[in-house]
């Protein structure tokens, strides 16, 4: 997902304080931290990196770049990690943890682990791995310009009318995946045998297949595509901004994930590490981001607005508990067959 930019980005922050000066500030550790580009790393640098860095004097240098592309670059780092902390969606999360790139989460180091919600940990075998930032899922956008009506159904997609104007996520975006298999349980299509739905893919004349969030953006912005598959908070955040977008939850329901928080293995800065991810748990930094990028709170108790609320993944009275999310374990393990299908049965047209 998101952009694919290497250029690491200093943050710059006022630290109120905290140090009396740049002598003092350079004594102090800088903490690599792994995020998305675009409007998502403005958030988490905004919400957890700037409070982070108020509060212990310690700079935040981000490496921008896709959960794939982050993972990628710690296993090429294993024996001696750039990275000291890693944002990577659900999927990807326990592809690094198998990969034993990532250390575990200790609540004694990391006391606000406490406040998150039980679906928004992630462990194995005794081992928390992963910690949500927040909720996010996947629903139809679409032109209101082009489309008058919101489209009621995933299969509204293969309508004529919509012909070389579908934006759909690739393999390479890490929505790609879980997609096929949720569009193979909106056809009834057993996930044990797909080439059904390959064919019904492979059919659609789409405008692209986006290798990430904001290029999926960048096609809807521009008129590219007028109807497809987006994340609430990509599509929110055009709304936001007057561009002609709707977002809707189509009658067969939405696959959820979220961006999950790692503590890299092996990091230079462990302790500050911690700090970090510890910072990001607080009530004020997921009330931020829910604000920003519409994330579900995975924190308990954060309260946000009306108007936020009724953007979050689950709407305005929902909660956790009503969204639908994919055993990984199970995507994981086809992730390469449904890979090298896809670009055999639905790219190569």
């Amino acid at each position: 997902m998101r952009t694919t930019t290497r250029t690491k980005i200093t943050v710059a922050l006022s630290l109120a304080g905290c140090i009396s000066s740049q002598g003092a500030m350079a004594d102090q550790p800088k903490l690599t931290v792994a995020l998305y580009g675009g409007n998502w790393g403005d958030a988490f640098l905004n919400c957890v990196a700037e409070p982070f860095t108020k509060a212990t004097g310690i700079a935040v240098a981000a490496e921008v770049g896709t959960s794939t592309t982050t993972l990628a670059k710690l296993q090429q780092q294993k024996s001696s990690p750039a990275i000291d902390v890693a944002w990577m969606d659900g999927g990807i999360s326990e592809l690094a943890y198998a990969a034993g790139v990532i250390a575990d989460l200790d609540p004694a180091a990391i006391p606000n682990l406490k406040n998150v919600e039980e679906k928004g940990l992630y462990a194995e075998a005794g081992h928390t791995f992963a910690v949500s930032s927040g909720f996010y899922s996947l629903g139809l956008t679409y032109n209101t310009r082009e489309i008058k009506e919101a489209p009621t159904s995933w299969k509204d997609l293969w309508k004529p009318e919509y012909a070389a104007a579908i934006a759909l996520p690739s393999p390479a975006n890490s929505s790609g995946v879980p997609f096929v298999f949720f569009m193979a349980d909106v056809w009834g299509i057993d996930r044990a045998d797909l080439a059904p739905l390959y064919s019904k893919l492979g059919a659609l004349d789409t405008a692209l297949f986006s290798d990430s969030s904001g290029a999926a953006t960048n096609a809807f912005q521009s008129g590219e595509a007028i109807i497809g598959a987006h994340f609430n908070v990509g599509a929110w955040d055009l709304i936001d901004k007057g561009a002609p977008i709707g977002f809707t939850i189509p009658k067969e329901g939405a696959w959820a994930t979220d961006a999950r928080l790692h503590l890299i293995k092996g990091a230079r800065n462990t302790k500050a590490a911690e700090q970090f991810i510890n910072t990001a748990l607080t009530q004020e930094a997921a009330s931020c981001l829910a604000g920003k990028l519409y994330l579900g709170p995975a924190v308990k108790g954060v309260e946000v607005s009306q108007e936020v609320a009724r953007k979050l993944p689950w709407g305005a009275g929902g909660s956790i508990k009503d969204l639908r999310l994919f055993d990984w374990a199970q995507i994981n393990a086809q992730r390469a067959s449904v890979t090298n299908d896809w670009n055999r049965k639905v790219t190569a047209k």
